[in-house]
């Protein structure tokens, strides 16, 4: 094949409406960043810049490899990402009461975002098998998935951060309860949850239960109960929404933003950020771009050539809509502040980085579906 036909051929097979909601979300994420960080804190922007490159060159490699190959070393992947989940509880940095990041220097980052791809890689492995070989040895295959997401959910949950904990439970359960299982198989998996066991645990033994998070979760439940303390952030978040109106105060005007009323507008509030700067046609905007990159991903798994393919994407999808129904239910205070961040717009190297890789990923289905 001459290089201009293989040219053509990757033009034809690439996919460029993928491509083009991902630019327009990290645009988005940029200019939102620049406005959140514009008075402080001072430096973030630059790293994020410098995390998007890592970002770009990981999304490029992981779409060039052929899925398959990644189908036949998930497991390594996965325990992998479970190695480093053991290394943050032994060596990881030590702030705010939590053991969440391994880095040196200021260089570093949340393997718990990574184990997010591992256990998507090693559940569409298992999940991949024969329909009639899944419902004939339901509850093994159940499970055997429960079982991979168990493992990640105590190791994180003992970091502790339950908010992440339960976000990669909620992935997995995902893949589990759309695999061809029988109903009284799924039925289990949903009965039969980390997150239950986790809740039963801190009922019968409070200590179970951080104070911070306590505190959030009453903040949830009475918001008025604590308006400078745990619920301020909810409070401020809202604000700032609402002050937005319909086509928001402009950017760089937003006064919760710029005058520091925001707290982490940076990392889990910067849908308050964009809202209060360009209201609710630039919330909605963000959100359609959302809505249409998690149906893509729905579609692409539709015309993918194997389970495999069709589960990687679906995990994918599934990531992106945890990620966002969480956040935004965080912002407008229909959910608990639990730190989850907004795909592609908050500040975050390895959040930033997982998001890419699993892009990478959905390309690299999406560009196979035509070469074999």
């Amino acid at each position: 094949m001459n290089p201009r036909s293989a040219l053509d051929k990757l033009r034809h097979q690439f996919d460029w409406p993928l491509a083009g909601v991902t630019l327009a979300l990290l645009a988005i994420g940029l200019v939102n960043l620049y406005s959140a960080t514009r008075v402080a804190p001072r430096g973030l922007y630059t790293q994020q810049l410098v995390w998007l490159g890592l970002g770009l060159v990981g999304f490029i490699v992981v779409a060039a490899i052929d899925y398959r190959l990644y189908e036949r070393i998930a497991p390594l992947l996965y325990g992998g990402c479970i190695a480093l989940l053991g290394a943050v509880l032994l060596f990881g940095r030590h702030i705010n009461g939590s053991r969440r990041w391994l880095g040196i220097g200021s260089f570093g980052g949340q393997p718990s975002d990574l184990v997010k791809i591992g256990a998507i890689l090693m559940l569409a492995k298992l999940l991949s098998e024969d329909p009639q070989e899944l419902r004939a040895n339901g509850w093994m295959y159940n499970g055997a998935a429960l079982a991979t997401l168990v493992v990640p959910f105590g190791l994180i949950y003992l970091q502790p951060d339950l908010g992440t904990a339960a976000l990669v439970y909620l992935i997995g359960l995902s893949l589990v309860l759309l695999a061809p299982f029988r109903w009284p198989h799924r039925l289990g998996a949903l009965l039969v949850t980390p997150a239950g066991i986790a809740l039963r645990l801190a009922l019968r033994h409070k200590t179970s239960v951080r104070s911070y998070q306590m505190k959030r979760l009453m903040a949830f439940l009475d918001p008025t109960a604590d308006p400078r303390g745990a619920a301020y952030h909810a409070r401020q978040s809202v604000y700032a929404i609402g002050s937005g109106r319909w086509t928001g105060k402009g950017w760089l005007h937003g006064t919760q933003n710029q005058l520091q009323f925001l707290p982490a507008h940076w990392t889990d509030f910067p849908f308050a950020v964009w809202a209060e700067e360009w209201g609710l046609l630039g919330g909605l905007l963000l959100l359609g771009c959302y809505l249409f990159l998690i149906l893509w991903a729905i579609g692409i798994s539709a015309t993918a050539r194997d389970r495999f393919g069709q589960l990687l994407a679906l995990g994918v999808a599934s990531l992106f809509f945890w990620h966002v129904v969480i956040n935004i239910g965080m912002v407008t205070g229909s959910l608990p502040v639990v730190g989850v961040t907004l795909p592609l717009i908050s500040y975050g190297g390895s959040s930033l980085l997982t998001m890419m890789i699993a892009l990478g990923l959905l390309m690299n289905v999406s560009i196979r579906r035509y070469s074999y």
